[in-house]
Order: C-alpha cells, then structure tokens, then sequence
C-alpha cells in the first residue's frame, strides 16, 4: 500500500496514543493528525466483536468522511484469569468509555473475587497480555493494511508509575521489573502491543513505497 498526500489521520482524541503514533510516522515524512483536529466527526460506535471489527470500522467511517488516509486501532487487555476480559470492552469496561481509574479499580475488583478465602498478602499477580489490531485505511483506492501486536505481561494489585494511559500502572513486565505506566516513551514503543504493531505496519508500508 503506498501511502498517499502529506497527511495521516489517526483516529482517536487520546492523547497518549496520538504521540505514539505520531513518533512512528516521523521517518515517513507525514503531517499526523487527530480527532481534535475534526471537532465535528461524531464518535464512531464500537460494536464490533473482534479488535479488528473496530479498528477497521473507525478507519473506514472517519476515512470515508475526511478523503484522507487514516489510521485507527483497538486495543485491549485480555485477563487469562478472566476468560479473556475485558477484551474489546477494555476502554468501557466500567461503563464509561475512557474511564482509566474506574476500570482499574473494576479489574482489581474481579480478579480479587477471585482468590476470596485465600490466605495471601502477596500482590495479586495474573497472566495477561495486551493486544492491539492496527488499520490504515485509504479512501482514495479503497486499500487497507493491517497490523496486530501483543506484548505478554503480569496484573499486580500493586499500581505503579505516572507514564502511559490505561491499565499501564497495572500491568508488570517482568523481564523489565517495572510495569507499563514506568516505561519511557521509546521503552514502551520497543516492548508494547501498540510498538510490535506499529513496527509492523511501518515495515508494510515501507515495502509498499518501494
């Protein structure tokens, strides 16, 4: 896919997201820009079953409306001992959307359900992993690329680091002793779900400007 005009849009008015990306598109030369740039667009509904269902369905609706390439993802958390949640409802999961502190609390909540009646004072720990599906959409020629990436981590009840969005303070690597929220930047991007996709991505397209 050869990637067309000066501008990307990403699709999405969280702003640790919009940096990221952004960082990822500086070797294409790309002016990138958000929902912040395009106020009146409503929401697009996440209804999909699948982290791909979404991302090319808010790609797609946003693309079609702008004429201009864009670039959308979902991602989410998926809990081994929660069968998988919250999954595609990891942004809702407390009911609003976006509601980083509610749904880390309703994680912590769930998972302490879990080990009731367990005599224990070591920080709960689950295997899970973070998943992100990329797609770059582009009006003109109808194309699409695509992109998935997962980075497999811990769940502690322990919280830590002011860094990153989401359930970053929660979730620990334990190769890099640390959790997500305590990365840098460009730590993140080499070890995260949304840096494994993003490199990915970014390989596909350099290979379609050839």
């Amino acid at each position: 896919m050869k990637l067309q005009g000066d501008t990307i849009i990403v699709a999405t008015r969280n702003k640790g997201k919009i940096a990221e990306f952004s960082h990822a598109f500086v070797p294409f030369g790309k002016t990138v820009k958000s929902m912040f740039d395009y106020p009146d667009l409503p929401d697009v509904v996440e209804d999909g079953e699948t982290f791909f269902d979404n991302a090319f369905k808010k790609a797609k609706t946003v693309g079609d409306a702008l004429g201009l390439p864009v670039l959308a993802d979902d991602s989410g958390l998926c809990v081994d001992a929660l069968n998988g949640a919250p999954g595609v409802y990891s942004a809702r999961y407390a009911g609003g959307h976006g509601a980083d502190d509610a749904n880390n609390l309703k994680l912590l909540e769930e998972l302490e359900k879990l080990r009731l009646g367990e005599d224990t004072e070591q920080p709960l720990l689950s295997p899970a992993r973070f998943v992100c599906v990329l797609v770059l959409y582009d009006p003109i020629t109808g194309e699409h690329v695509e992109a998935e990436g997962t980075v497999e981590g811990l769940i502690t009840s322990e919280p830590s680091g002011a860094g990153g969005f989401g359930y970053d303070p929660l979730f620990y690597l334990p190769d890099h002793e640390k959790t997500m929220a305590e990365l840098t930047l460009e730590e993140k991007q080499a070890v995260s779900h949304r840096g494994d996709a993003l490199r990915q991505l970014v390989d596909k397209l350099k290979e379609g400007q050839d």
